[in-house]
């Protein structure tokens, strides 16, 4: 206990900078995934060829490499006086976007083709009929895999440790190097923090899929 009463603070603002940068970073992979899966479905090929490339070549890219390339990257073109935090988001969201992007589209692909034609018949347009017929069908089947991507992601997030973002996994690193408390409990309090931040995002998505599920 002595590890937790005596950095409080420390904790305190490491898990809400766990939270932020999760919840940012879910902002934007939800956005970015929903939008590329579009063009998974558009009718027009150079939309469907672009989604394809985006989720490809992010699900087969490892990770650290993103943030390797946006951190160092971004600069080398000129993009320069990025904050870390936002560096991590940018990072995070797009490679979580691929994955939430095959999970919305695999959502569109549960929805009947009959709806989509006949909301062509009576004249709405591709963009009209995904957004008011489509998505809100298919959400029901992307909740739960969109729960489990979500976790995945803060889990994800001590990866920005190693890239000057404060948060549980740098507090680590900071209270073994400058206090020398064993290792194990440091370990023992951050993975409770982590399970507190996982337990939430799954009850969340509980609720949202117990609200949109339809009475059989």
């Amino acid at each position: 206990m002595n590890v937790l009463s005596d950095h409080f603070a420390e904790f305190r603002e490491g898990f809400l900078g766990t939270v932020e940068l999760t919840a940012s970073s879910a902002l934007l992979a939800l956005v970015l995934g929903i939008l590329i899966a579009g063009f998974r479905v558009s009718p027009v090929p150079a939309l469907r060829a672009f989604g394809t490339v985006w989720v490809t070549l992010l699900r087969n890219t490892p990770l650290v490499l993103l943030f390797l390339a946006v951190t160092l990257g971004l600069p080398a073109l000129g993009l320069k006086g990025w904050d870390s935090f936002w560096l991590a988001v940018l990072a995070l969201g797009c490679y979580t976007s691929a994955f939430v992007c095959e999970a919305v589209r695999s959502g569109i692909n549960t929805v009947p083709v009959g709806q989509a034609e006949a909301a062509r018949s009576i004249g709405m347009t591709f963009t009209q009929t995904l957004g008011q017929i489509v998505l809100p069908q298919a959400a029901r089947t992307a909740i739960p895999p969109l729960g489990s991507l979500m976790i995945a992601l803060a889990k994800n997030t001590a990866i920005a440790s190693g890239f000057n973002v404060a948060e549980l996994a740098a507090l680590q690193k900071q209270l073994n190097a400058d206090e020398g408390y064993n290792i194990y409990v440091i370990f023992l309090w951050i993975a409770l923090c982590y399970l507190i931040i996982t337990f939430a995002i799954s009850g969340l998505f509980r609720l949202l899929e117990s609200r949109l599920a339809v009475a059989r």
